[in-house]
């Protein structure tokens, strides 16, 4: 445990003794009082004295009546015998000294019988011939045995348990002001050799990981080092291990927290947190501090938008004033990940703040295959047929969690199906569960009609696919997975980061095969089109109104617009979308028909065996290739 941590809980609980020594001594003080007001010292005599001297000893010595307790019935017969010298009126109980000299008291809790009988006379009767005394501080409360005890300590139970809930109450706000900085941890044992791949990212880094190393190198050339690092990606693709490798590298603390971190129950406790990070960043560095899900603080709003004064601008602004403030932040590098950067607050991006912004982009193929047999090599055994280089090209545009995620699947496979080891089958097995699911079983639901349309749809996309050559057919199967009836399963050869407008007209036409196939056997279309009447629709209007693809020649793009002016232009660019939706479908049926008998063949095959490699498609378009040339 840290010296530090230690005097702060050294402290604490010292607040908390003295706290409960002084409600112990209060209670203490309470329970004596009240006793040595019922302590009867001995009875004393009795003498008739005047009403001014009887008021005098009532309000400085209440113990004198505390002896003898008589009834409500009794005082009352007293007050209309004209018995009565004198009255006390405390806040628990009646002082009754007579004409005689005999004092008593009555029980009066809570004050009822005072208010309703002595305080309230009666309209048109006498004044009282008695002299009536107030006597707030005096209490001899007929209470005999532990019942005086009891209520003194239920007194005093309960300003415990007032100040307890104070007390936790105290904490809680303190806790939650300072945030549980548990979360400060040694530096991490990852460098950036365990992390495969993200090259860029590393390169970007070397400048971070330098002045953590050695900052007088900086210093002494009076170069002012980066503040902040804004890592962006996609889900998944390693900008949590790229922190904690840049922490590693430099022998550095690491902190990790999410943008919602700072978000609190109580107004301006945000602050707080904000303040109290940097501070103990400051006292312990070098520290890296990483910020997860960095879009979780919202960007600020103006008095149009929002309050001004809402709690995300004040907690921004006190961020932007901690990385780029009056405090030297010497020995601490801010590392946030987003994967909306735009979503973030102008000002944490601007130069000064977040001044290093590093892509993090998806591995490739040469990469895929190093994640694979990292990954690979973690089980304690495997197949002799497991070629990673065909899993890296089954796997494009995948991130490592997804690589991770495949090759854990693949073991829950093999032990399923009670296999020793984990083989080849299993993994691509995987790869089509993490990429459309697993198998739903849903098969035994459908009609043999509706097996045959499922067929004749999967080899329209299939056929379409191997015929342009948009990608590699892979497989095609009518056993439903998901949410899909069925798939025809066709990766990219390598990874492509520009299309061409040819190559995105061959990915509409693929994805229209499948509606066109099922219009050219059976003469109408089927629901089943619906997803791909969505990402043709997708991809149709991202050529026309973004990349300048469409059939009227219009190069301007409505990204430029701002949103609300973007959606008043959208008429125009659905409908050139739409236009080129339904040039790219006649060429696809008119490519289907020509090869109708491909289709038949690979339909048939489909409905016998359920499952068929892509290597049959491609020798039935061989073989019919010198019968029919292929377009």
């Amino acid at each position: 445990m840290k010296p530090g941590k230690n005097r702060f809980r050294t402290r604490r609980s010292r607040r908390f003794v003295f706290v409960a020594l002084a409600v112990l001594l209060s209670a203490a003080l309470a329970i004596g009082g009240s006793l040595a007001l019922r302590h009867d010292d001995g009875a004393k005599p009795e003498n008739p004295l005047p009403s001014t001297s009887v008021a005098y000893e009532m309000r400085h010595d209440a113990t004198l009546w505390a002896h003898t307790e008589k009834d409500a019935s009794h005082m009352l017969e007293d007050i209309h015998e004209k018995h009565v010298a004198a009255i006390g009126v405390a806040l628990d109980a009646f002082l009754v000294s007579t004409k005689d000299g005999k004092r008593y008291f009555v029980t009066d809790r809570y004050a009822t019988f005072s208010q309703s009988l002595l305080l309230n006379p009666a309209k048109g009767e006498p004044a009282p011939d008695y002299q009536l005394v107030w006597l707030p501080n005096a209490s001899v409360g007929a209470q005999a045995g532990l019942a005086p005890l009891l209520a003194t300590l239920r007194d005093s139970a309960s300003m415990l348990v007032s100040l307890l809930m104070l007390g936790v109450m105290f904490w809680f706000v303190r806790r939650e002001m300072k945030g549980d900085f548990t979360l400060l941890s040694d530096p991490p044992d990852v460098s950036f050799d365990d992390v495969i791949g993200a090259g860029e990212a590393k390169a970007a880094l070397e400048d971070i990981k330098a002045y953590l190393r050695d900052p007088k190198s900086f210093t002494r050339m009076g170069i002012r080092p980066p503040c902040g690092v804004l890592m962006t990606g996609g889900p998944g693709v390693g900008k949590t291990r790229l922190a904690q490798a840049l922490a590693g590298e430099c022998g550095a603390q690491f902190i990790a927290i999410t943008g919602s971190f700072f978000s609190a129950k109580y107004y301006g406790v945000g602050i707080q947190k904000v303040k109290h990070l940097f501070r103990m960043a400051r006292k312990r560095g070098p520290v890296v501090i990483f910020i997860d899900e960095a879009d979780g603080l919202d960007a600020r709003t103006n008095g149009a938008a929002g309050s001004a004064d809402a709690e995300s601008n004040r907690i921004i602004n006190q961020l932007l004033a901690e990385i780029d403030g009056f405090e030297k932040n010497e020995g601490v590098i801010l590392v946030a990940a987003t994967n909306f950067p735009d979503n973030l607050d102008e000002a944490l991006r601007r130069p000064g703040r977040f001044d290093r912004i590093v892509q993090v982009r998806l591995p490739d193929v040469a990469d895929r295959v190093k994640i694979f047999e990292y990954y690979l090599g973690k089980l304690p055994s495997r197949a002799a047929d497991i070629d990673c280089d065909q899993l890296a090209r089954l796997t494009v545009g995948l991130s490592p969690a997804s690589l991770s995620m495949i090759v854990n699947q693949a073991g829950l496979i093999a032990r399923k199906q009670g296999a020793s080891v984990v083989g080849a089958d299993h993994l691509r097995e995987a790869i089509k569960v993490v990429r459309i699911g697993d198998k739903s079983g849903m098969e035994q639901a459908l009609d043999p009609d509706e097996v045959r349309r499922v067929g004749v749809h999967e080899a329209g996309h299939g056929i379409v696919a191997a015929l342009l050559g948009a990608g590699v057919l892979e497989e095609l199967t009518i056993l439903p997975r998901g949410g899909a009836l069925g798939m025809a399963l066709i990766t990219k050869p390598q990874d492509k980061h520009l299309y061409r407008r040819s190559e995105l007209e061959k990915e509409l036409m693929v994805l229209l095969g499948g509606r066109n196939a099922e219009l050219l056997m059976f003469g109408e279309a089927s629901s089943g089109a619906a997803q791909d009447l969505q990402e043709a629709s997708r991809i149709g209007l991202e050529m026309v109104s973004r990349l300048g693809f469409g059939s009227g020649g219009s190069l301007f793009s409505l990204a430029a617009l701002p949103r609300d002016a973007a959606s008043l232009q959208l008429d125009g660019a659905i409908e050139q979308a739409d236009m080129l939706l339904r040039e790219m479908n006649e060429r696809c049926f008119e490519l289907l028909k020509r090869n109708e008998s491909i289709l038949r063949e690979v339909t048939t095959e489909l409905s016998k065996s359920e499952t068929i490699p892509g290597s049959y498609v491609y020798d039935l378009i061989e073989k019919h290739a010198a019968a029919q040339p292929i377009v």
